[in-house]
């Protein structure tokens, strides 16, 4: 291989036009082209981004790498035709809707020693970077995570368990030492709305919060650990973490109130692109021969806890339809 990565984009829709975008503006990066069943669409971003449009498997003929931005149901028949190309993939969130078939994907994908990145863009924020130097010398005991939003005008297949907290799932997989040993949930009827909490085998107990129906955007996420409390905002790529806390009850005027004081910690967190952290490490993997940190293990592991999350909320709802009103 060259010392420039050719790349291509299969998928150039809301997320897959930012793929487009940043390939365009990394170094020792060449965007050979774009496709999408959309052709206007492919159109537009080829022109915005300098770069052609090519039917599906000639572009997978013509480059080293690709990104999959594809509805996720077509992830492993897309991911299979760039395997039998040759070429290196980076697929994104979710993996698969399937785990057996995102398996023998990742399997193909050993056997022609291609790189096979799942895009888990949380993981290269800055904040959650930061986040693991803090836990370098703490041990989480407990984690919430909240995922919250309004509905989106973009067109998606997935639920809300699939489109948003898979970001989270894959989060509290890395956090935690140990598999799955519970997992509870509750949706709101009839609404893009859901509350989890999984227990791990080394005692973390995480809860996550999904939504598509509220006004405020929120991307946080708060770790518990002994002597600690560390919050992270993804949005604002800070770090926050709270430390020897000290409640006490005070009299002023005859009045008794209580005040909370705390050490508060803001550790330097370098500024920088999710997308284009995770887009170079790609390149690097390709042009090095070296695993990404989001690898096809990973990416199964979490659609395969999205799919107990998916159960554990059917049955919730099922158990509150049998339930039998007091007269």
């Amino acid at each position: 291989m060259s010392d420039t990565v050719e790349v291509g984009v299969v998928g150039v829709g809301n997320m897959g036009s930012h793929h487009a975008r940043v390939y365009s503006e990394l170094t020792g990066v060449d965007l050979v082209g774009v496709s999408d069943i959309d052709r206007q669409q492919a159109n537009d971003i080829a022109e915005q981004f300098d770069t052609t449009v090519y039917e599906r498997e000639s572009l997978l003929a013509r480059v080293d790498a690709v990104s999959i931005v594809v509805p996720t149901r077509h992830h492993v028949e897309v991911g299979h035709q760039a395997v039998e190309s040759g070429t290196h993939l980076l697929v994104e969130k979710p993996f698969a809707t399937d785990v057996k078939a995102g398996r023998e994907l990742g399997e193909a994908a050993r056997r022609r020693g291609l790189v096979l990145q799942v895009g888990h863009i949380e993981r290269y924020n800055p904040a959650f970077e930061a986040l693991q130097d803090v836990l370098a010398e703490a041990d989480p005991i407990a984690v919430a995570a909240r995922r919250q939003g309004p509905p989106v005008e973009r067109d998606s297949s997935d639920d809300v368990v699939f489109d948003l907290m898979i970001h989270d799932i894959d989060i509290v997989r890395t956090l935690a030492d140990g598999p799955v040993t519970g997992v509870s949930a509750m949706g709101v009827d009839g609404k893009p709305h859901v509350v989890t909490q999984i227990e791990f085998a080394d005692g973390l107990v995480a809860t996550l919060t999904a939504s598509r129906i509220t006004q405020e955007k929120i991307r946080d996420l708060a770790v518990t650990a002994e002597d600690c409390q560390i919050d992270v905002d993804y949005m604002d790529q800070s770090v926050q973490i709270h430390r020897h806390s000290l409640p006490e009850y005070v009299t002023s005027n005859g009045d008794v109130r209580y005040r909370h004081e705390s050490i508060i910690e803001r550790p330097t967190v370098e500024s920088g692109e999710p997308l284009k952290n995770e887009l170079r490490e790609f390149v690097d993997a390709v042009s090095d021969d070296t695993d990404p940190r989001t690898t096809a293990a990973d990416g199964l592991r979490a659609v395969e806890l999205a799919h107990r999350i998916e159960e554990a909320t059917r049955r919730a709802t099922a158990d509150r339809v049998m339930e039998v009103p007091d007269p």
